[in-house]
């Protein structure tokens, strides 16, 4: 039998790369989706085979689509930094957001029958309507990235109920790991514990310390990912673990990890608060649990994951 064929944008990303490892442990042949940019990219699993394309080229989406002839696409690419989504709200608006209908369009003109997965984000619920979100909460964006992911959201939603395409949404609330960039607030936050702990940095400057979020492990969902395409029906579905936690508190179990009193080292500094704050983000996932998934790895266990493994870094 012929192996199944996945085609994934964002394969060098977090997500990227742990979903690539699933699917390739499945069996899957994959293909990934890379940007030429003078720095040549690099993929964790040499089996991955690369193509060229760009989300804001159509003709290199349609062509890299027409050659794979992929079973399944996973549209996980995105300029995805909030606090870059100010800097540069254009840009975010057509990568994050028109990148997604120039994708839908690649495979409705050349590969109809593949199954669609897009990355929807917790951050389109931004200043939420009510507590825990769920499918059917409605979307109050609080960034140009949040408001791009909503128009990617609802993009695919018109694919699926204009053209019949088996398109799907996973509505990912913040999901996290060793992989995760430093540039996000838990490596951060990781990244200072293991510079502090070895004595190469003595403070972390860090925003907004009572902000709220529903934090999971990268691994668990891309399994959640993959569960979602195999159903009959196309549909949307929110992945959480349905608990949250504040900045201070993942310092705090930061922290403690490797022994240190998290009050003695971070600042909160308010130049570094957004310009709309996005309070608390908790995801009601009982619809895909309905379906088998549950998280793994639950929040002490991660942080110790990721504190555990910048410890190791160099």
């Amino acid at each position: 039998m012929a192996l199944k064929r996945a085609l994934i944008s964002g394969v060098t990303g977090q997500i990227g790369s742990h979903l690539a490892d699933l699917l390739l442990e499945k069996g899957y042949e994959v293909h990934g989706i890379v940007r030429r940019t003078s720095t040549p990219a690099k993929v964790r699993r040499p089996e991955v085979k690369l193509h060229s394309a760009d989300l804001c080229d159509q003709s290199s989406l349609s062509e890299v689509v027409r050659v794979v002839q992929p079973d399944e696409v996973y549209n996980l690419a995105a300029q995805s930094f909030v606090p870059t989504s100010w800097q540069q709200p254009a840009l975010t608006g057509d990568t994050t957001g028109l990148g997604v209908a120039r994708m839908l369009e690649a495979v409705r003109h050349n590969c109809p029958g593949a199954r669609f997965y897009q990355a929807s984000s917790s951050e389109c619920y931004g200043k939420v309507r009510e507590s825990p979100q769920h499918e059917g909460t409605s979307f109050y964006p609080r960034s140009p990235y949040g408001a791009a992911k909503c128009y990617g959201h609802w993009i695919t939603v018109n694919a699926r109920e204009s053209y019949g395409l088996h398109a799907s949404s996973g509505i990912c609330f913040n999901c996290e790991g060793p992989r995760r960039g430093v540039e996000f607030v838990t490596r951060r936050i990781t990244t200072a514990v293991a510079a502090i702990k070895k004595g190469k940095q003595e403070t972390l400057v860090l925003g907004n310390l009572d902000a709220r979020r529903d934090w999971g492990f990268a691994g668990d969902y891309v399994q959640a990912m993959h569960l979602i395409l195999q159903q009959p029906k196309p549909d949307d579905y929110v992945i959480a673990t349905g608990v949250s936690h504040s900045v201070g508190q993942f310092c705090e179990a930061a922290f403690a990890h490797v022994g240190l009193d998290w009050r003695r080292h971070v600042v909160s500094d308010p130049t570094l608060y957004r310009p709309a704050e996005v309070d608390v983000l908790l995801g009601d996932a009982r619809k895909l649990r309905a379906l088998g998934w549950k998280p793994e790895v639950d929040f002490e266990s991660l942080v110790k994951m990721m504190v555990d493994a910048d410890m190791e870094m160099p």
